[in-house]
C-alpha cells in the first residue's frame, strides 16, 4: 500500500480532512494502543473520531486508490453523522460501529442486514460486502461467507472488489467441514469467479489480491488432489509475479512481491530462484530484516545450514518485538535440520520466554501455543 497507493497525487483531497499516523505494532510503546484498536491482522486501517477516540470505520486488507477515496469519504461522513437516513444506511451504521468495536458476530448481523435493505445502486454496496465478508470470517461463519461472496459476486465481477470477494468466497467453503453437503458446489462456485477475475487483465485491482487469488486456487487444487493443476497455478503465479517485480519503477515497488514470489517458488520446489531476488532486496533496503528473514526460510528448503543461519543472523539483528518469534522458530527449524537438537530446543525456549514477556497488546496465546508444541516435538538429547 504505502509502495503503490499512498504515493498517488489524488489523495492529496483528503489532506485537509485527515491527520494521518502509521502505528508500527512491533513497538512495544505501541502495545497498548494496538490493544485498544483490536488489532486483529495486517494492514488494518481506521477512521477515529477525535472527539471519543472511537472507531465508526475500520478496514483490514489491501485496496486499490479508488476504494481508498470511498473508504475515506465514508469515514468523514461516519464522523460528521452526514450518512444516508435509508433502512441500509441505518444498518451500515450499525454495523461499521460494530466493526469498529471489534465486535465480529455483531458487526456481521448488521452488514447482512444492510445488504438486504440496499436499493439498487446503493454506493457502499461494494464496500459492505467486502465488510461483511471479513466480519463473517472473523466470527467463524464460513458458510455463510460463502454464500454472500457467491451471492455477490456478479454484482461486483466488473469492480475491484471482484478479487476480495471472490478470495474470501473460497476461503470460506475450503473452510467448510468435509461433511458439509453443500461444500463441493460452493468450492467449484467460487472457484470459477476467482479464475474468472485472473482472466480479466482489465479490472482495476491490486497486484497482491491477483497474486492471493492464485494462493487459493492452487489451495482448491490440492483439495481434489489435483496435483497437476495445482503446479500449472504456481508456474502461472510465479510468472505473473516476476512480471510484476520487473515493472516496479523503485526497489521499494520491486521489494513488494518478495513474499509471494518466494512463496510461489518453494511450491514449485525451485526456492533457489529467491536467492538473487533477495540478495538484491538486501542491499537496496539494509535495515530492513524481511529479506534476511526470507533468505533464511529459503537457504533451510535448500538444506543450506550455515547460509540460513548466517542470514538468520542479520534478521534478528533488525528485528524486534513480536515479528523475533517467527525468525526464532525458523532459526530453531534450521538448528533441527542440521540435527543440532540442543540449540534447537534453546532457541524456542528464548522465543517462549521472549513471548511472554511481550506486553498485553502483542502477546498471542496461539503463538506461544504453536512455539510450545514444536519444543514439545524436539526430543532433548
Amino acid at each position: 500500500m504505502r509502495a503503490y497507493v499512498f504515493t498517488d497525487s489524488t489523495l492529496t483531497r483528503h489532506a485537509g480532512r485527515f491527520v494521518w499516523l502509521e502505528l508500527d505494532t512491533e513497538k512495544a510503546k505501541n502495545a497498548a494502543l494496538k490493544k485498544k484498536l483490536g488489532v486483529a491482522a495486517l494492514p488494518t486501517y481506521f477512521v477515529l473520531d477525535p472527539a471519543d477516540e472511537k472507531v465508526p470505520l475500520r478496514w483490514t486488507g489491501a485496496f486499490t486508490v479508488a476504494q481508498l477515496d470511498r473508504l475515506l469519504d465514508d469515514g468523514s461522513a461516519a464522523v460528521s453523522g452526514r450518512r444516508g437516513t435509508g433502512l441500509a444506511d441505518a444498518a451500515l451504521a450499525r454495523a461499521d460501529s460494530a466493526n469498529g468495536a471489534g465486535d465480529y458476530a455483531g458487526a456481521a448481523t448488521a452488514y447482512r442486514q444492510a445488504l438486504a435493505a440496499a436499493p439498487a445502486g446503493w454506493p457502499p454496496y461494494a464496500r459492505a460486502v467486502d465488510a461483511a465478508l471479513f466480519a463473517l470470517s472473523s466470527a467463524e461463519s464460513n458458510e455463510a461467507a460463502a454464500r454472500l461472496a457467491r451471492d455477490a459476486f456478479p454484482r461486483l465481477a466488473s469492480t475491484p472488489s471482484a478479487a476480495s470477494v471472490a478470495a474470501s468466497g473460497l476461503e470460506a467453503a475450503l473452510g467448510l467441514p468435509r461433511s458439509h453437503p453443500q461444500r463441493r458446489e460452493l468450492i467449484g462456485a467460487m472457484e470459477a469467479d476467482a479464475r474468472a477475475v485472473l482472466a480479466d487483465s482489465t479490472l482495476a485491482i491490486a497486484a497482491d489480491d491477483r497474486s492471493g487469488l492464485y494462493i487459493d486456487l492452487i489451495s482448491a487444487r490440492k483439495d481434489v488432489v489435483d496435483l497437476g493443476g495445482a503446479h500449472a497455478l504456481a508456474l502461472a503465479w510465479a510468472a505473473f509475479l516476476e512480471r510484476q517485480a520487473a515493472a516496479a519503477r523503485t526497489p521499494e515497488q520491486r521489494t513488494v512481491f518478495d513474499s509471494h514470489r518466494l512463496s510461489a517458488y518453494l511450491e514449485l520446489g525451485t526456492p533457489e530462484k529467491a536467492i538473487p531476488m533477495l540478495q538484491a532486496s538486501e542491499r537496496d533496503l539494509p535495515d530492513d530484516y524481511n529479506p534476511p528473514a526470507r533468505l533464511a526460510v529459503t537457504y533451510l528448503a535448500l538444506k543450506r545450514w550455515d547460509d540460513a543461519l548466517a542470514a538468520s543472523d542479520r534478521a534478528l539483528a533488525r528485528a524486534y518485538g513480536p515479528r523475533k518469534l517467527a525468525l526464532l522458530a525458523t532459526r530453531a527449524d534450521i538448528y533441527a535440520g542440521k540435527g543440532d537438537a540442543p540449540a534447537a530446543r534453546k532457541t524456542l525456549e528464548e522465543a517462549i520466554a521472549l513471548a511472554t514477556s511481550l506486553p498485553p497488546g502483542q502477546q498471542s496465546e496461539s503463538t506461544l501455543a504453536s512455539l510450545k508444541r514444536k519444543l514439545d516435538a524436539i526430543k532433548p538429547s
